[in-house]
């Protein structure tokens, strides 16, 4: 499991590192903060219970629980009613924290879509010689231009936001690997396959009746 690494880089910190961003002047497509910061939900609002993730788009363990637990869980217990599901940001280094401001900034109607998106190609970015361009031409499936990932990257305060969100899910969830899940206020480790996850979703939704 992936450790949290202390502390995030500040935006010229990702300038400094992905040294291809130049000041953008155009008017990019990209969603107004207040969409790109808002609460990313799925689910029924009225839910028994809440759960919030916090991942990584960098990390391997949060791409396999994606991939193999969270399709089952979508279609058994956010489909239906039983729960409410937040994600919540928690990059791990820096081409993470550039994806998860990429996907805000794609806006909460196509946030999801994104964070699928980046799960599926994290080999490619992730171990790319230069990920900012290989995090740009992943964009392009969201419909997101270079001109666009360009100006999201120099966000300041959608920056702040994700870190944070970071910072106080340590602080409040003892937050401090990915994936880590709250499950109706109790911190649970790891991507767990389908058959344990459902386990703590039934005990919890038990405990609601």
């Amino acid at each position: 499991m992936s450790r949290y690494i202390l502390g995030f880089v500040a935006l010229m910190g990702l300038s400094l590192t992905f040294s291809a961003i130049q000041p953008v002047t155009a008017v990019a497509a990209i969603a107004e903060n207040d969409d790109a910061m808002t609460e990313m939900v799925l689910g029924d609002a009225d839910a028994r219970i809440t759960v919030i993730e916090y991942a990584s788009l960098g990390c391997p363990h949060c791409a396999n629980f994606h991939a193999n637990t969270f399709p089952d869980v979508k279609k058994d217990y956010i489909d239906t009613g039983k729960i409410k599901f937040v994600y919540r940001d928690f990059p791990l280094g820096t081409p993470a924290l550039a994806a998860s401001m990429i996907a805000r900034c794609a806006g909460s109607a196509k946030y999801f879509g994104m964070v699928d998106i980046f799960f599926k190609s994290q080999q490619q970015w992730s171990r790319a010689d230069n990920p900012l361009d290989a995090l740009k031409k992943v964009s392009r499936f969201g419909g997101m231009s270079e001109a666009d990932v360009d100006a999201c990257l120099q966000n300041q305060e959608l920056l702040n936001h994700i870190q944070e969100t970071a910072r106080k899910g340590g602080e409040d969830h003892k937050i401090n690997a990915t994936p880590s899940f709250v499950i109706d206020g109790e911190t649970i480790s790891g991507g767990l396959p389908y058959e344990d996850f459902k386990k703590l979703l039934d005990k919890a939704l038990n405990k609601s009746i």
